[in-house]
């Protein structure tokens, strides 16, 4: 009768410690289950791991650069005529588009009473193409009509600088209607072709 008591009491002892065991335990667990990562989550592209992913380009324009050319008038002097250039600026990409225009400008005419001109009114720019350090020009046959050899001489010199006013050492090809020209008008005056700034002024003195 005196050992039950005992028994009773280390009984309840045991069972009062693993019940504190478990809720320690259960403590911790959910503490854990509970606490935040500090690592933060992959992620990956089952369809491609190594794909990256692009932002959308914007489309660019290109602007047009601002081109100075010049268009040659022929103004009298004392002894002779002198080839006088008008500044004319042109937004273009291309040297040809700058020369397209300076034509334009030189086969309308001087606006100024003082500049004159001996290339024939209703001669007309059939095409001009740059290459390299040669510039092509093509007038229509009105080019070749009308006035003597100074006439002549005056209106190859206004094609030759005009055409070389974005590169002076250019080589100059003048053709009409598509053909080159080897003699102009009827007093004949021959051309030397390609035309540059320096033989015309050596050849064909105004």
């Amino acid at each position: 009768m005196n050992n039950e008591p005992r028994s009773n009491r280390v009984s309840s002892g045991v069972i009062a410690a693993v019940s504190a065991a478990v809720i320690a335990v259960s403590g911790g667990v959910a503490w854990l289950t509970t606490t935040p990562s500090n690592k933060a989550p992959v992620t990956t592209n089952p369809a491609n791991p190594n794909q990256s992913i692009q932002q959308p380009t914007q489309p660019t324009t290109t602007q047009p650069n601002e081109k100075t050319a010049q268009v040659y008038w022929l103004k009298p002097k004392e002894t002779n005529v002198a080839l006088v250039p008008q500044p004319i600026q042109v937004a273009a990409n291309q040297p040809n588009q700058a020369l397209e225009r300076a034509f334009q400008a030189l086969l309308e005419g001087p606006s100024d009473s003082t500049d004159s001109t001996t290339i024939p009114k209703g001669t007309k720019l059939l095409s001009l193409n740059v290459k390299g350090d040669e510039v092509h020009v093509n007038l229509s046959d009105s080019f070749t009509s009308g006035g003597g050899s100074t006439s002549m001489v005056g209106r190859v010199g206004q094609v030759v600088y005009t055409a070389s006013s974005l590169n002076p050492k250019a080589k100059i090809y003048i053709d009409v209607n598509g053909k080159r020209l080897d003699v102009l008008g009827g007093e004949g005056v021959e051309l030397q072709q390609p035309l540059t700034r320096e033989s015309f002024d050596k050849n064909y003195p105004l």
